[in-house]
């Protein structure tokens, strides 16, 4: 497994796809992934430190996790299949690791409002680092920023 940090968080406001970055923490592989608006934004409100009135999906599941006991350790995306990635949380609860599917949005998302590792397989890290073409938007992260972001999606499920 490879650590990865958030390095970009793309939020296009005319489109249905918005896209974080994540990047080998000691390492230059770097790979999008395609994000729903509630995930994007709850991942850029965290990172811009903006206040919440009252607890958003993200932080009910981290209250939830915490009133039951549990911590939760690390994020890892573990799969890429058929352009979508798969995701799991690890929850430290007295001592024992519970390993809970998540789609990786979701998880980052949580991962980011904990400060804790994000993980990638180093099978999806070899896959999924390079240049993506879907349809209209072209990705290639060794472009400028300028340039219309794409990559694969997340699990919808």
């Amino acid at each position: 497994m490879i650590e990865m940090e958030l390095t970009r968080i793309l939020i296009a406001e005319m489109r249905d796809r918005h896209i974080i970055v994540l990047k080998e923490k000691n390492g230059e592989r770097a790979f999008p992934i395609v994000i729903g608006i509630f995930e994007a934004m709850a991942i850029d409100r965290h990172v811009k430190e903006i206040p919440l009135a009252r607890p958003l999906t993200h932080n009910l599941l981290l209250s939830v996790i915490d009133a039951m006991g549990g911590k939760l350790e690390r994020i890892v995306i573990n799969d890429l299949s058929d352009d979508i990635f798969y995701g799991r949380l690890h929850i430290l609860r007295n001592g024992d690791i519970i390993d809970v599917d998540s789609r990786p949005s979701d998880a980052i998302a949580l991962a980011v409002q904990e400060s804790v590792p994000i993980f990638v397989e180093d099978h999806v890290l070899d896959e999924a680092s390079g240049t993506f073409d879907m349809g209209d938007i072209h990705f290639d992260l060794d472009e400028d920023e300028d340039e219309n972001p794409a990559g694969q999606e997340d699990d919808p499920t």
